[in-house]
């Protein structure tokens, strides 16, 4: 999923890039759960039926990222976060030209 989805939809740079990373990590979760029923999981998860429910309908205003790491490590996904700088934007890198 792109962070410029996001953005398109009206959110900042940075909520849109908090969203990506939530989105993420619900979609390998999601994919990780797939083999079990919802009352497996509502074990291994250690959370009620209605929030597994909530979890695989991705739901995600309803968990925090920190919840999404728990129980994707729970799910024995491993989980990170990477930080990397942005690429410097240039000057007149949007497709400016000069006519002479």
């Amino acid at each position: 999923m792109s962070q410029k989805l996001f953005e398109d939809l009206g959110f900042s740079p940075q909520e849109a890039a908090a969203l990506k990373l939530k989105a993420d990590l619900n979609t390998r979760i999601v994919k990780a759960a797939a083999g079990y029923t919802q009352q497996e999981l509502r074990d291994m998860l250690g959370t009620s039926q209605p929030r597994v429910s909530d979890l695989l309908r991705g739901k995600m205003s309803k968990f925090s990222l920190d919840t999404l790491v728990v129980y994707a490590e729970l799910l024995g996904l491993r989980t990170e976060i990477k930080t990397t700088k942005k690429q410097a934007r240039t000057r007149g890198a949007a497709g400016a030209h000069c006519v002479r």
